[in-house]
């Protein structure tokens, strides 16, 4: 390659949208090729079938691959794609041709690389460039081939980047400007390209710009293998790409909403290749040339894209009127092209992300799928009863954790294999793996093993620099490689740190080498200054949990964009048995550390305490044990615990509560989540108030209030909001059969006379999963004459303005609890002027405002913009 070329691109795409080719397979059907053209004289007494094989014809026809390649170029491509989509090892082990695989990509390169060369010296002012295509095989990593074994995988993700790793070499020798990973289908596949690409070009001593395309099988906008675009995006960013975009499987109108996702999300450039519309009945394109022109005509008109081409069905018609149709429009401008794309915050991702931003609530990291803390789960994995132990996972993101570690070090364990297998299984429960993984162990060749096993952006649980630098070093790049974050326990040469000192010096140690030395971003750094237990009878003990507090405080001001994580069940190993203490522990440190700037924990999502819920006598026992604050403070800990021990949480079976006012009671339900009387006091309330929306609109409206105040304060974490929500749905649910009969009795059945006052579509917005107070204005509105098409969480603008366009609403409500749901309204708003609808917006939820809504959404669309109360309020 010419070391000039990124320059070369880089300089054309500053000036005008680069045109990619059209498709191979469809330009060699019009040859109407025989099985004699495919085997010709080299294979004809091959022992397998050939016809179909179109990646061989670079060897047996290849004066027909020649002739497509200057039809594209004829028709106005800038960049043209070798013929080897199917050139590696797995593809053509189909054919029995694994033999020749590095003679195909060769080929097909130089093929490419002749006619891109003939054209550019007959017009030196337009350089032609040569793509090589990389195809994501017939096998996919994420998924099972047998659905009674979902942790079976046909193939290893080793085995998968050493064909990529053959086929990568190749294309380089044969003289191709940019690698081209393409229909992308499961993001772990092309995680294992950019590995192998990586290992090539450290090898090579040489670097190509990457181009990586990837597939949304329909319009859920996900990947076969169930990721968003953003997450993809999330898990593929590392690489650091020179364009990112999409391919195949649909039409341009199609593929609109998740070309302009992308081009939100990314600062490399933004490719677009898309079929000839869908296929007809008898799988032929009848998109005509102009149609697929003026669709991408309108994304360049949009700043989407930078460069276009086509697909399958599409051709050098297709590509010469494409060309055409971008000749005079400015390309998508971007930042600086060579950095690629780093978002400002920490992401990680499973089939959906996760983002951490600065006013992000803790951060919860389920701890119970961990062989060495959950004697249930270690049951299981020993059992080989995979299917019992997700339901443990399960349990955890049910009950609010945003990770989820897991670890499999246990001594009569093949770590690897359990570690291997369990990824597997879960990854195919699209419930656990919409959360990123955090692999844990104390095992390097575990860590590897679980890399292998995650399509998303998983987090390592733990490096450090105990074995030296060097050591760091290289294990670091290898995570980075990966597309991983990483936990980095505050533990060097000398041991582990205790002082706030140590703590402090190793972690900027570290993060000085992980930043300059080994291409980590800081926000994809998690430091652990090491929780160690306190008040165990050592008086050296004592500072621990301080230390951690203050350690945390000064790492997050010298490393800044890193997050501070930790094991709080370590801090209360002292007092195992006595839950009562143990969760009063870890709640208070919680409280104190999370205003010293920790970020999040591995914690049972299940089992933690409200903070104003624990009894003031302990509450002061164990802050003096947090804070070293008296000489007797274990002492006087320990004497409570031995008074409660086995009594568990005992505050859960004080019913006290119950003798209050029914008010108070449905109050207390929902602050602690409790569920057991929610439907008897439900009851008792219907008696006392005129209308079951009485009830919901009063009582329970207050109650979450409450919520909604100690989650704000930082009293209340997100598993406990939760269970408060868990208890309202139960209410609400509970009152609306009477709603229903209300609503029936005042002549509201079809047809009975009485008009609905309107339709409203509502959802809670992409990315989004919280609905509490969408359900409950769906409901309000539904008792008030509306008819109510409530869509549901992560909702896709599309889908929401398809819906509203299909029903004819009257009204869209747009929800989000979280701050990147406020982009994702106004991106909304925008395409509601974009495709002219014409219906009052309204914007609520716990993140939005009155300011948000005027400065930011109501100037995107044209029509009446309200942002509305919370639903609390």
């Amino acid at each position: 390659m010419n070391p000039d070329t990124r320059t070369q691109l880089d300089h054309l795409l500053t000036r005008r949208i680069l045109v990619l080719d059209g498709a191979m397979g469809t330009m060699i059907q019009r040859h109407k090729l025989t099985e004699a053209d495919f085997r010709g004289a080299r294979f004809a007494g091959h022992g397998h079938d050939l016809r179909g094989d179109n990646d061989l014809l670079v060897l047996t026809r290849p004066d027909v691959i020649a002739a497509i390649h200057r039809e594209y170029l004829e028709a106005g491509s800038d960049i043209i794609e070798t013929n080897s989509f199917n050139s590696n090892a797995i593809a053509q082990a189909d054919y029995g041709l694994e033999s020749v695989v590095y003679e195909l990509n060769l080929e097909a390169a130089r093929l490419a690389r002749a006619a891109a060369d003939e054209f550019t010296a007959q017009a030196p002012d337009r350089p032609r460039f040569v793509a090589g295509s990389i195809g994501p095989t017939n096998r996919i990593l994420s998924i099972s081939p047998d659905v009674n074994n979902p942790a079976l995988r046909n193939m290893t993700f080793d085995q998968l980047r050493d064909a990529f790793k053959e086929q990568v070499r190749a294309l380089i020798e044969g003289g191709c400007d940019l690698l081209l990973l393409e229909t992308i289908v499961d993001t772990l596949n092309a995680k294992a390209g950019l590995v192998a690409i990586e290992e090539v070009f450290e090898e090579r001593g040489v670097r190509l710009p990457i181009m990586i395309s990837v597939t949304v099988t329909d319009r859920s906008g996900r990947t076969l293998s169930g990721q968003t675009i953003d997450a993809f995006w999330v898990s593929v960013a590392h690489a650091r790409p020179f364009t990112v975009g999409l391919n195949c499987a649909l039409g341009a109108r199609d593929m609109r909403p998740y070309v302009e996702e992308l081009a939100r999300l990314a600062g490399c450039y933004i490719h677009c290749y898309p079929n000839a519309g869908l296929p007809n009945a008898f799988g032929e394109y009848d998109e005509l040339p102009a149609d697929t022109a003026a669709a991408l005509r309108e994304f360049a008109s949009g700043g989407l894209v930078n460069i276009v081409g086509g697909c399958c069905g599409t051709t050098p018609d297709h590509v010469r009127q494409i060309a055409a149709a971008v000749t005079a429009l400015p390309p998508r401008r971007i930042g600086d092209p060579a950095s690629g794309a780093r978002a400002p915050y920490t992401q990680f991702a499973g089939l959906e992300t996760l983002t951490i931003r600065p006013e992000s609530t803790f951060q919860m990291i389920g701890e119970r799928t961990n062989v060495t803390g959950s004697a249930r789960f270690a049951r299981l994995v020993r059992a080989a009863d995979y299917a019992e132990a997700a339901n443990v996972a399960l349990e955890q993101v049910r009950n609010g954790a945003n990770l989820i570690d897991v670890n499999m070090d246990e001594g009569m364990l093949d770590s690897e294999r359990a570690m291997t297998d369990f990824l597997n299984f879960i990854a195919t429960e699209p419930e656990i793996a919409r959360v990123p993984f955090m692999i844990d162990s104390s095992k390097w060749s575990v860590l590897l093993a679980g890399l292998k096993c995650v399509q998303g952006k998983p987090v390592v649980n733990s490096i450090s620099m105990k074995e030296g630098e060097d050591d760091f070093l290289q294990k670091a790049r290898t995570i980075q490689r990966y597309g991983a974050g990483v936990v980095v326990m505050a533990f060097d040469e000398l041991g582990q740190a205790d002082t706030i000192e140590r703590k402090v010096s190793i972690c900027q140690r570290a993060y000085t080498l992980l930043t300059g030395q080994a291409g980590f971003q800081p926000t994809d750094i998690i430091f652990d200054p090491n929780i160690l237990a306190i008040a165990t009878g050592l008086e050296e003990h004592n500072e621990y949990a301080i230390n951690f507090i203050e350690a945390t405080r000064i790492i997050k001001a010298t490393c800044p964009g890193v997050k501070i994580s930790g094991g709080v069940s370590n801090l209360s190993f002292a007092f195992r048995g006595n839950d009562m203490v143990r969760e009063a522990i870890h709640s208070a440190f919680l409280y104190h550390a999370i205003r010293a700037g920790m970020d999040m924990g591995i914690v049972n999502a299940g089992q933690l305490a409200v903070y104003e819920d624990i009894p003031k006598d302990l509450l002061e026992l164990v802050e003096d044990i947090i804070f070293n604050r008296r000489p007797d403070a274990t002492e006087r800990l320990v004497e409570f615990a031995a008074r409660v021990n086995g009594a568990g949480r005992k505050q859960e079976h004080d019913l006290s509560w119950r003798a209050s006012t029914v008010e108070a009671r449905l109050s207390h339900a929902l602050v602690h989540g409790v569920v057991d009387f929610i439907e008897a006091d439900v009851e008792e309330a219907r008696q006392q108030y005129p209308r079951p929306l009485d009830i919901i609109e009063g009582p329970l409206m207050d109650g979450m209030k409450v919520v909604g105040d100690l989650f704000g304060s930082g009293k209340m974490f997100l598993p406990q909001v939760v269970k408060s929500a868990r208890a309202m749905k139960k209410a609400v649910a509970y009152l609306e059969p009477f709603m229903e009969q209300e609503r029936l009795a005042a002549g509201g059945a079809v047809g009975a006379g009485k008009s609905s006052k309107g339709t409203i579509v509502l959802a809670t917005v992409k990315g989004d999963v919280h609905d509490i107070g969408k359900n409950i204005v769906g409901v309000v509105l539904g008792c008030n004459s509306y008819d109510v098409i409530d869509l549901g969480v992560m909702v896709s603008s599309d889908r929401i303005l398809q819906a509203a366009v299909e029903r004819s609403a009257d009204l869209i409500g747009l929800s989000g609890l979280i701050t990147p749901s406020l982009d994702e309204m106004v991106f909304v708003a925008r395409e509601m002027e974009r495709r002219n609808i014409r219906v009052p917006l309204l914007i609520g939820g716990a993140t939005t405002s009155k300011q948000h809504t005027a400065v930011k959404v109501a100037p995107e669309y044209s029509q009446t913009t309200v942002h509305v109360l919370d639903a609390s309020r």
